[in-house]
């Protein structure tokens, strides 16, 4: 009940309070202090991949800041020598501004990550991106072999869309799927999206095909080992994937038990609406918020 009023109330909550609870989740403002914080996930045996906050832009002009922005991420990424990919949003490189705008400013940074060898996740975002984010994928892997995308389980279309990228022998990275989907083309029942995700887990494994296991959900993980047992699958052929800041014990306990472990550690100035998306997500945010609050008020 209390989580539930607080969901409700997030847009009401001071953003000095979302940006105190919030912290854990965000690995910086600028770009000098994620790479330290990439250092420390490296350090713990854990690998990265940054994402630059933001999404939706409305002008050109944002759009090539937004690329200016995954530019410097791989500079950095090789400059420093750190291990993490780069995931990007193609929203926020103009992709509902204008297709080709976008498919410009994701070649630059393809281009630029081939040049230095560093992989690009193409993030998925809500079903009316879906077939264009495919379509752009599929031709930046003829650009760049090191290039993969996302798919989301909770949508009934995925099924089709998985068998078709793993005949492709696609890099995948597999989640529930976090947008508010209608339920004619989305599940909804937390069980069904259980089900679905582990039933396309194991057509990836059988299609042969690398798979970022991107959850927090035990249910799903401990689904995930069995899979994986049962179909003999080499550790090389997956790594789990996770948030950071979301269930650090169970990101070392995965390492510990030999684990490849990604964390997707997103940083920027526009970290206050995936902040408010994670806080809703997370069932202990009342309790923390509340916490927050009485310490802000004292």
């Amino acid at each position: 009940m209390l989580n539930s009023l607080v969901t409700v109330a997030l847009p009401l909550i001071p953003k000095k309070i979302v940006e105190k609870v919030a912290k854990p989740y965000i690995a910086g403002e600028n770009l000098s202090n994620t790479i330290e914080v990439v250092r420390k996930l490296n350090y713990s045996g854990a690998t990265a991949t940054l994402d630059i906050l933001g999404e939706d832009v409305t002008s050109k002009e944002d759009s090539q800041k937004a690329t200016n922005d995954c530019l410097s991420i791989l500079d950095a990424i090789a400059k420093e020598k750190i291990n993490s990919n780069l995931s990007l949003k193609l929203t926020h490189l103009g992709l509902k501004l204008d297709y080709s705008i976008c498919e410009e400013n994701l070649k630059s940074i393809i281009d630029s990550a081939k040049e230095k060898n560093i992989f690009v996740r193409i993030d998925m975002e809500d079903h009316t991106c879906t077939d264009e984010t495919i379509k752009l994928f599929r031709a930046m892997r003829n650009r760049h072999e090191k290039v993969g995308v996302v798919i989301q389980a909770y949508l009934k279309r995925s099924e089709k869309d998985i068998r078709a990228l793993v005949s492709e022998k696609t890099n995948l990275r597999l989640c529930k799927g976090i947008y508010n989907e209608r339920a004619e083309i989305a599940f909804k029942n937390r069980k069904e999206i259980q089900n679905n995700f582990l039933k396309l887990l194991e057509i990836i494994f059988d299609g042969k095909s690398f798979v970022g296991i991107a959850t927090h959900d035990d249910v799903l993980i401990d689904g995930a080992k069995k899979i994986i047992a049962k179909k003999n699958i080499s550790k090389d052929e997956f790594e789990f994937q996770m948030l950071l800041g979301v269930r650090k014990e169970k990101r070392d306990l995965l390492i510990a038990e030999g684990n490849h472990l990604r964390v997707y550690a997103p940083f920027g100035k526009d970290w206050y609406p995936y902040s408010i998306r994670r806080l809703k997500e997370n069932p202990r945010m009342a309790f923390y918020i509340a916490k927050a609050f009485l310490g802000f008020e004292n």
